[in-house]
């Protein structure tokens, strides 16, 4: 987050020198192309964080739902192998 409002700073700053002549005009738009660059890149990476941990809470999630079954599975045999005696 703190590299996207940065770069965005940056290129503003760049932006704003532009008026001042063609070598600067280029600098800023190599400096915009980075920051987008920057940006997108950022955002992959959270996608890709994000959707890692949906998929191990997922996994997580039908685990514990497989061990809660297997659990009541053999509860439910202890409660009747009981109740037969």
């Amino acid at each position: 987050m703190r590299k996207i409002v940065l770069a965005a700073a940056v290129a503003g700053a760049a932006l704003s020198l532009a008026a001042c002549s063609s070598k600067a005009d280029n600098a800023a738009s190599a400096t915009s192309d980075s920051a987008m660059a920057d940006a997108n890149a950022n955002a992959d990476a959270a996608a890709s964080a994000a959707s890692a941990a949906s998929t191990d809470a997922a996994a997580a999630a039908s685990e514990a739902t497989s061990a809660a079954d297997a659990t009541a599975a053999t509860s439910d045999a202890t409660s009747t192998t009981t109740s037969a005696d």
